[in-house]
């Protein structure tokens, strides 16, 4: 499965902005997916996750309460609603297909990624 992300841009500090993570070649309804973000000189980190069916979802301490995750299986597509952005949440973000139907913060898991969209965060 091909993955492309997209929708990251610049925005002030208390900005919103929702990431989409489209999926082709094969839909992707049976897998888990996620999002990661890497901060320059930084690891990859997981965000968030969720079910292939939507029914749970996982996040990262730091972004709980602000961003959401959620699929449309329809149009093959996950989103990432960003909420309230501090300048911490500037990274690189990717999507990212797990082998399992089941979400896991494990960067191990996820077998196929996009390729990242920008997300830089004024203060």
């Amino acid at each position: 499965v091909q993955l492309q992300a997209s929708g990251g841009g610049l925005v002030q500090a208390e900005d919103s902005l929702k990431l989409s993570c489209a999926a082709s070649g094969r839909t992707f309804s049976t897998n888990a997916t996620g999002w990661f973000r890497q901060a320059p000189g930084k690891e990859r980190e997981f965000v968030a996750a969720i079910d292939w069916n939507g029914g749970k979802t996982l996040y990262t301490d730091s972004v709980k309460g602000r961003f959401t995750i959620s699929r449309d299986i329809a149009k093959n597509t996950v989103y990432l609603q960003m909420n309230s952005l501090k300048p911490e949440d500037t990274a690189v973000y990717y999507c990212a297909a797990s082998n399992y139907i089941f979400a896991s913060m494990l960067r191990t898991d996820f077998g196929s990624w996009g390729q990242g969209t920008q997300v830089t965060v004024s203060s």
